[in-house]
């Protein structure tokens, strides 16, 4: 009687087994997310970010980095208020004063930096210039809405003489996308 009872658990399990296996999904049906290393440039510095993505599971992850375009806000707009540049100060000291409104367009609040283009005796530069020296950074800008970029910076003529600047151009960096 033991022996019928265990065939009959026996072919219970098997049965059970058979079904669970045969619903639910097949190994062509895995799928993992990945990481996938990526890299951008603004001007001479690169970033580095990641983002993710949904493969098959026998599909390789990737080794190599890509570079992708910087992640810079489409609804953006920017005006001058104020932009005062003194080559020298009579103190040794040369000083820049701009006021930047920087605008958010979208319906989504925001966080990033400005990236700035500055033109400096010829010379052009792009890059999160004077963004540790600025009175207001707007590293959030909400939705809709504005932020005024501040910066006012005086440093020595040791440094080389400079006379002339100018912002060509203003962008706002994702950094939290």
């Amino acid at each position: 009687m033991k022996s019928f009872i265990q065939v009959l658990n026996t072919i219970l399990l098997v049965c059970i087994g058979l079904t669970l296996n045969s619903c639910g999904s097949s190994d062509d049906d895995c799928m993992k997310t990945i990481i996938i290393p990526q890299f951008y440039t603004i001007g001479n510095q690169v970033y580095s970010t990641e983002g993710t993505l949904e493969v098959p599971c026998d599909a390789p992850d990737p080794v190599v980095a890509q570079q992708i375009e910087p992640p810079f806000l489409a609804n953006f707009s920017y005006q001058i208020l104020f932009f005062e540049f003194t080559p020298d100060t009579g103190n040794n000291t040369r000083r820049l004063r701009f006021d930047i409104q920087l605008n958010n367009n979208s319906s989504a609040a925001v966080t990033g930096q400005p990236i700035s283009t500055i033109v400096t005796d010829g010379m052009e530069t792009t890059g999160n210039l004077l963004v540790a020296q600025a009175t207001e950074p707007c590293r959030t800008i909400a939705a809709n809405s504005s932020c005024v970029f501040s910066v006012d910076f005086e440093e020595s003529l040791n440094l080389g003489m400079v006379d002339s600047i100018e912002i060509t151009n203003v962008q706002y960096l994702l950094t939290d996308n």
